[in-house]
């Protein structure tokens, strides 16, 4: 008779659809077809390579909310400052901030922070490692930002989190609720119209400290396999980081393109170039003050993940 009420107990609670008790996993959406930004594609010439309508497309129908700390300024001030580098950047490249304008890529630079629960702390993945999430549909939720379409979170420092536990299914959860197909995507109450790509990114690399469990390489690792395996879009930084403009990999390399054996390869890789020829100046804002991505001492690191966001953004507007 017990075996018979547990039997019975099982069907009123899940319904007459399986002869098993077990919960079914929770769904996965995944991309269409994603790319992942790494040392690979963190070059001018692949930028350039890019064709034209594919850059007008993100430049005119993406609006990115984009939430960081300091770290995080290496793509925000690369991008600042690209539209300076060469003749006809100003217009390809346009960007604003915080202030959408026709004709430049809306940006909307430390956007979700403010939109955390109250008390609660997410001004980067690294604060508080679950606060992005309900910051983020907080953000996504109030009609003020219904056309953003793309998010992305930086971490500060990587090391010592729970990417598996915390970060790749908070992301996932975010991607099924406001992703394309997602259950807050129509027309209903309480939902949007507007789909939203999510961008994940790997964490800045530690000098002398990147190997082992919880660090820098190892998290890098988690979080590309998962991207490669449901398609989606991930800006390396750790990659960039850690690979010189010839492309050597320095395993001992810090987030200022820094190594115990390697030298300092990208300070010493701008110093045998010239501004406007090879490289440009970082700026804090479009048209501000020239200024290194937070913790460089040269501005290759941010031009590098300038152009890999591009990339990503390219490849998002339709470009394969």
């Amino acid at each position: 008779m017990k075996i018979i009420s547990n039997i019975i107990a099982c069907f009123l609670l899940f319904g007459f659809i399986s002869f098993s008790c077990e919960k079914d996993d929770p769904e996965i959406l995944g991309g269409e077809k994603g790319a992942i930004a790494d040392h690979t594609i963190a070059f001018e010439d692949v930028l350039r390579s890019i064709p034209d309508q594919y850059i007008n497309a993100a430049r005119e129908n993406l609006h990115i909310a984009y939430q960081h700390t300091s770290h995080g300024t290496h793509v925000s001030y690369g991008m600042f400052g690209l539209p300076g580098y060469m003749d006809g950047d100003d217009t390809k490249y346009a960007i604003s901030n915080n202030d959408p304008q026709p004709g430049k890529l809306d940006f909307r630079d430390y956007a979700m922070a403010s939109y955390a629960e109250p008390g609660v702390d997410a001004a980067d993945l690294s604060r508080n490692e679950t606060a992005f999430i309900q910051a983020t549909r907080n953000y996504l939720d109030d009609p003020d930002n219904a056309e953003i379409n793309v998010v992305m979170w930086s971490w500060c420092d990587i090391a010592g989190h729970d990417v598996e536990g915390n970060y790749i299914p908070g992301m996932q959860t975010l991607i099924n609720e406001y992703g394309p197909g997602g259950s807050k995507i129509g027309s209903g109450a309480e939902q949007r119209e507007n789909s939203v790509t999510f961008v994940f990114m790997t964490g800045h690399a530690n000098k002398d400290n990147n190997v082992g469990g919880g660090k820098p390489k190892n998290q890098a690792d988690i979080i590309l396999d998962y991207c490669r395996e449901h398609n989606f879009y991930c800006l390396d930084y750790y990659g960039i980081d850690t690979h010189d403009m010839e492309g050597n990999y320095w395993e001992d390399a810090g987030d200022d393109g820094n190594s115990s054996t390697g030298g300092n390869f990208y300070a010493e890789w701008q110093n045998s170039h010239t501004v406007g020829e090879g490289y440009f100046e970082n700026r804090s804002s479009p048209g501000g003050s020239v200024t290194f991505g937070a913790h460089n001492t040269q501005h290759i690191t941010a031009n590098r993940k300038a152009f890999a966001m591009w990339y990503l953004l390219a490849s998002i507007a339709g470009w394969e």
